[in-house]
């Protein structure tokens, strides 16, 4: 029975190294140097802009007016007003966007939106469908980079996805947005240097109308972004990460709104790795599909802070079976588990997140993925399953 015990222990240990293994290889594929890409140099297709809103009032008119300034003659934009009871939609005409309106408090979630969105542009097919969320800012350059690479690859295209801590926000608020680096761009801009393909992020995302027009959206799913990467990737087309896109959001500063945010998009991920992780990574063995394959890797990587946290709990468990029993072999996995990781950390914050957080700031992040082991223990009792939008800043 005792050794049963040590090489179950040692089998857990093992299945940690695995996401830990993956993100430490992304880290160091995306230390390697930025090759110069050339502006887009083949044609220009044109472009239909869908933007789902939920309540965007405060914020819709400087996201339509940035998005504008990048269409060109023959492209379009589409804001749907999805269940909101504030003036959303004004505020979209206003500013020069069509506005379709949708009402359906028994169908919410941006899938539902954007589904609306792509039947209304089907009356007139754009070549390449881009998808920006109501509160971001479009980078300028990032409309036609998206859409020549879609029409180029024939695959959805993935721009840079980041958020931001508002100024002044607090010690909470900025390791989120590291971790948020880590997450978007580091792990992202890896597997690409890699040629490896990357997960949808929500907003920010290109495709060619062939693609989009025949995907499933219409559900409610917290991490819908990431399930129609998924579902594309199994239809040979996986997405495509165009780092020289980007689009930009931030977090709320309030406690409460960032709470309910991190809780849908962890609560989200989590599920799919629950649901889809192991079926894709075996579905890309079976098929010897190497993006697949990929996919499923990257996409079993748990949030950061629950990787920190189960791998300490390994750490603390395996020390202490090494004091009763004197079994040292899941000791030292959990060292060399302990040692992958902080290493991908560290190499992460000196490359690509010193300006958001200091290295006194950084050796808090322990506290602050303590902070949230409610949040992960939340998705075993009482998981959130529906979309609750996070309320903003000005609301």
């Amino acid at each position: 029975m005792m050794t049963l015990f040590q090489i179950i222990l040692s089998l857990v240990v093992l299945a940690l190294l695995v996401p830990v293994a993956v993100l430490l290889l992304q880290v160091l594929a995306a230390m390697g140097k930025k090759s110069m890409v050339a502006a887009p140099d083949g044609r220009r297709p044109e472009v239909a802009v869908l933007v789902p809103a939920h309540n965007e009032a405060q914020g819709i008119a400087a996201t339509v007016a940035g998005i504008r300034a990048q269409l060109r003659a023959g492209d379009r934009i589409l804001v749907v007003a999805d269940n909101c009871d504030d003036d959303t939609a004004e505020q979209a005409l206003a500013a020069g966007a069509p506005v379709l309106e949708r009402h359906d408090l028994s169908a919410r979630g941006k899938g539902y939106a954007l589904d609306a969105g792509v039947r209304q542009l089907s009356l007139s097919p754009p070549e390449v469908l881009i998808i920006i969320d109501a509160d971001c800012r479009v980078k300028a350059g990032s409309i036609t980079q998206l859409a020549c690479t879609a029409l180029e690859t024939q695959r959805p295209v993935q721009a840079l996805d980041l958020m931001r801590a508002p100024r002044g926000a607090g010690l909470k608020i900025r390791i989120a947005e590291f971790a948020w680096i880590v997450k978007n761009k580091v792990r992202a801009l890896g597997f690409h240097h890699l040629g490896l393909p990357c997960q949808l992020m929500g907003t920010g995302m290109a495709f060619p109308w062939p693609l989009i027009a025949q995907a499933s959206l219409a559900n409610g799913h917290l991490a819908e972004d990431m399930k129609l990467g998924v579902e594309l990737a199994r239809a040979q087309a996986a997405p495509v990460f165009c780092p020289e896109a980007c689009v930009i959001s931030y977090f709320p500063s309030s406690d409460e709104a960032a709470r309910m945010q991190r809780t849908r998009w962890e609560h989200g991920h989590m599920g799919m790795i629950m649901h889809e992780g192991l079926p894709l990574l075996w579905q890309g063995i079976r098929e010897r599909n190497r993006a697949l394959f990929a996919m499923a890797l990257d996409m079993c990587v748990p949030p950061l802070a629950l990787l920190t946290l189960l791998s300490c709990a390994v750490f603390g468990i395996t020390s202490l079976n090494f004091l009763i029993f004197d079994y040292a072999a899941p000791l030292v996995l959990a060292g060399v588990l302990v040692a992958g990781l902080t290493l991908a950390i560290m190499l992460s914050w000196q490359r690509f997140g010193q300006q958001v957080l200091s290295l006194k700031d950084l050796f808090s992040a322990l506290g602050y993925a303590c902070w949230k082991l409610p949040l992960y223990m939340k998705f075993f009792v009482n998981r959130q399953l529906e979309w609750v939008r996070a309320r903003r800043d000005a609301e």
